[in-house]
């Protein structure tokens, strides 16, 4: 904690100590982002997508929620270099926003990523059917399982290579795609019969099914794009944080936009948003991914073998990363006093195995009742987690938004920050409405019926009440509040006046 903090009374130190090993290189930063947002979202959604809204329409969004994503790294970049923690976005929410604030996401998100690692399983087991009908797909799963623990158990380097070579295949293919479909699109390479530039003028193209459309659409880009944030968690065993962590940022803004908006104009151009086969939004059917289909107009029989590893390389690295994050969010919890202190202990390698073992406990748990357990509770686990993504989203925007104003309320210079965010103050204000306005639009159309449709509603939009009892129930249990500006903690040198009191409004 900086010495000119003022904490109030009730307050738990957020940071008391981080003993994490700083072993991670820009590379493995960049990979690490890369491969939390590069996934099925782009191989398999990405079809789906064209198919509701249309080329044009599913182009824009993307563009738009990609621009969003970009404003969001940057006022997390802001923060994660100003204080490289693991607890990343949920200790700036507690010490910018408000403690039961930054208890109710770390928890949510914490729990969120755990039930990911389950999904992960689930997907991966059912991936490997396709080469392995007749094995048991519960082997697979606990193999894969126990994979992933181990790439977290022994260093956090480890992870960093391995997460860095699971990305970049996933890199490769999709680099693959773009030079195979811009081939087929100048005529270099032969295309498919219903391929060309008139797919996007096509029926009701390219925008197609108006406003609500691209609403939907908007909530599977805004999924697609989660992970980008873990380059802010994994800011806590950065090398050089200074450096490395606003080069990945800007390395992984515009690899990913290009990686998106490319490949969706490639597919709106290649494969009609009328094809059938976009449609099917299924993970454990890549030969729908509209990735292998473009790979089979021009040719290549191989494209489902293909995509089905790379789409198993992509379930594996969003599991393997899930885990790493969940493990780093639940320490900086308990080191901060939001959780048992016994989660905060590390190995020597540093690494927090205790709550490494909780977050794979709580993973597998998840996976057995799905298979075992009443189907119903593990989709209310998987809905309650579902929006958590947003949440955070918006919890960076706010805590920067804040973090900023009391920069300046206790008379500090903004160009003292290692790095500050070029869009301050439209990036976060832009991003935080923006998050709120696809939360509260998931499943909108539900409230035109609301009598024969409440379970729906329920079952959509559970996330929400659940985030807000825990928020004020912290606020009612710790007497918590809002921090005021002049009690927000700064790493930087004592300024030499507080003339910004005189400017800035509470």
């Amino acid at each position: 904690m900086s010495s000119h903090s003022h904490p109030h009374p009730h307050q738990h130190p957020v940071v008391e100590h981080d003993d994490l090993q700083r072993r991670l290189k820009a590379r493995h930063l960049t990979m690490i982002a890369i491969g939390g947002a590069v996934g099925t979202g782009l191989f398999v959604a990405s079809g789906a997508s064209i198919a509701q809204a249309g080329p044009g329409g599913a182009l824009l969004m993307y563009a738009l929620l990609g621009f969003m994503v970009y404003c969001l790294m940057t006022s997390l970049g802001e923060l994660a270099v100003h204080m490289p923690v693991a607890g990343s976005f949920v200790t700036y929410s507690a010490l910018y926003v408000d403690e039961g604030f930054g208890f109710a996401l770390g928890w949510n998100y914490w729990f969120s990523l755990a039930v990911t690692i389950a999904v992960e399983l689930t997907a991966a087991q059912l991936v490997m059917q396709y080469w392995f009908p007749g094995m048991p797909g519960m082997a697979w799963s606990a193999g894969f399982l126990l994979l992933m623990f181990a790439l977290n158990a022994f260093s956090v380097r480890g992870f960093g290579e391995a997460e860095y070579w699971f990305a970049l295949i996933k890199v490769i293919t999709v680099i693959v795609f773009l030079g195979v479909g811009l081939l087929m699109i100048f005529g270099i390479m032969k295309g498919g019969p219903q391929s060309g530039w008139h797919n996007f003028t096509t029926g009701d193209a390219p925008f197609v099914g108006g406003i609500p459309a691209m609403i939907g659409v908007a909530m599977i880009a805004g999924f697609s794009f989660q992970g980008t944030e873990t380059v802010g968690v994994a800011a806590g065993e950065a090398e050089n944080p200074a450096q490395t962590i606003p080069r990945a940022i800007r390395r992984t803004f515009w690899r990913i936009l290009l990686f998106y908006v490319i490949a969706i104009l490639i597919i709106g151009v290649m494969i009609p948003y009328t094809d059938p086969n976009l449609l099917r939004n299924d993970v454990t059917d890549v030969g729908v991914s509209p990735f292998a289909l473009v790979f089979r107009h021009a040719g290549l029989a191989f494209a489902a073998g293909l995509m089905n590893a790379v789409v198993l390389t992509a379930l594996l690295s969003a599991g393997t990363s899930s885990m790493y994050v969940s493990t780093r969010i639940l320490y900086g919890l308990a080191v901060s006093g939001r959780a048992p202190r016994w989660l905060g202990e590390l190995t020597v390698n540093g690494v927090p195995f205790n709550a490494l073992l909780a977050t794979t406990a709580i993973g597998a748990l998840c996976f057995f009742s799905s298979l075992f357990g009443d189907k119903a509770v593990y989709l209310w686990l998987l809905n309650t987690s579902a929006m958590t993504g947003f949440f955070a989203w918006f919890g960076i925007a706010l805590s920067h938004y804040r973090f900023r104003r009391g920069l300046v309320y206790q008379g500090y210079d903004v160009s003292a920050l290692a790095y500050h965010s070029p869009l301050y103050p439209f990036g976060p204000i832009f991003a935080g409405v923006l998050c709120l306005v696809i939360v509260a639009g998931q499943n909108y159309q539900a409230f035109s019926d609301i009598p024969n449709r409440w379970p729906e509603i329920i079952a959509t939009y559970i996330g929400v009440p659940v985030f807000l009892a825990l928020w004020l129930g912290y606020r009612i249990v710790r007497k918590t509040r809002l921090i005021d500006y002049e009690d927000m903690p700064f790493e930087l040198p004592k300024p030499a006046v507080d003339a910004g009191k005189q400017t800035a409004q509470a």
